[in-house]
């Protein structure tokens, strides 16, 4: 695969294309790239250009476009995760995982006990993050990012099964994750909730059970916010593979 490189305005059937700010001064100071070089680009609409360097300027790269092409790297089914986001640079790392897993969408929860409510600011550097990981791991959609939600928006937003981790040790029976996993409709959305390292308040755990989410264990171990997520990314992500012997 060559080296990719994200194009902000829809190209459909443009005959030019142009790279501008951090994707421009990348092509041309960081890798070096002369007139005439070819590169592949991609503007999240699940299309692949592979484009040639025309005209340098500052500030900006044009580019002939030379073919296109549907690639289609995206899961099968719609995966969405709501979390109490981490502090600081455990969010980059988070929205990076989920982009390489083929997450659909990351809805930053708001709960009781969370730590990191995210800023406007904060949601473009991750947005940003989301752009960086499918130029490395390929895809040509992009992990959506929305607005901060409340638990009970969240929930009550799930077009399908919706999941909540929550320790079995605690008052409310919740399901082993695996036993999920062997239940689950391999083409079905699912909506997965993580909350704070605190964990849920009993409230909202109550709530929760009331609007029908299903409590998931993850194990005999605590584990951090960006951990639970990936952790059932890639199990759901492979669960279904394995079941259903489609390609991620």
């Amino acid at each position: 695969m060559s080296r990719r490189y994200f194009v902000e305005s829809p190209i459909r059937d443009a005959a030019v294309a142009t790279l501008v700010d951090a994707e421009a001064h990348h092509l041309l100071h960081v890798m070096r790239a002369k007139v005439g070089e070819q590169v592949t680009l991609f503007d999240g609409s699940g299309h692949e250009f592979e484009a040639r360097i025309e005209r340098p300027r500052r500030g900006e790269v044009e580019l002939a476009v030379l073919s296109r092409e549907a690639v289609d790297r995206e899961l099968p089914f719609d995966l969405t995760l709501a979390v109490a986001l981490p502090k600081g640079d455990r969010q980059r790392w988070l929205v990076e995982k989920l982009t390489e897993l083929g997450a659909s969408r990351l809805v930053p929860l708001e709960t009781e006990r969370g730590v990191a409510q995210p800023t406007d600011k904060a949601l473009e550097r991750l947005r940003r993050t989301v752009i960086e990981a499918s130029k490395q791991c390929g895809r040509n959609r992009l992990l959506e990012i929305v607005e901060p939600v409340s638990l009970e928006q969240a929930i009550s937003a799930a077009e399908a099964s919706c999941w909540l981790a929550h320790p079995a040790l605690h008052n409310h029976a919740a399901r082993p994750l695996r036993e999920l996993l062997d239940d689950q409709n391999p083409d079905g959305a699912l909506r997965a909730i993580v909350g704070p390292e605190g964990g849920f308040s009993e409230a909202e755990i109550q709530r929760a059970v009331e609007l029908r989410a299903t409590l998931v264990d993850l194990g005999p171990r605590v584990l951090r916010i960006e951990t639970a997520a990936v952790a059932i990314a890639a199990a759901v992500t492979l669960g279904r593979i394995s079941r259903s012997g489609i390609v991620p």
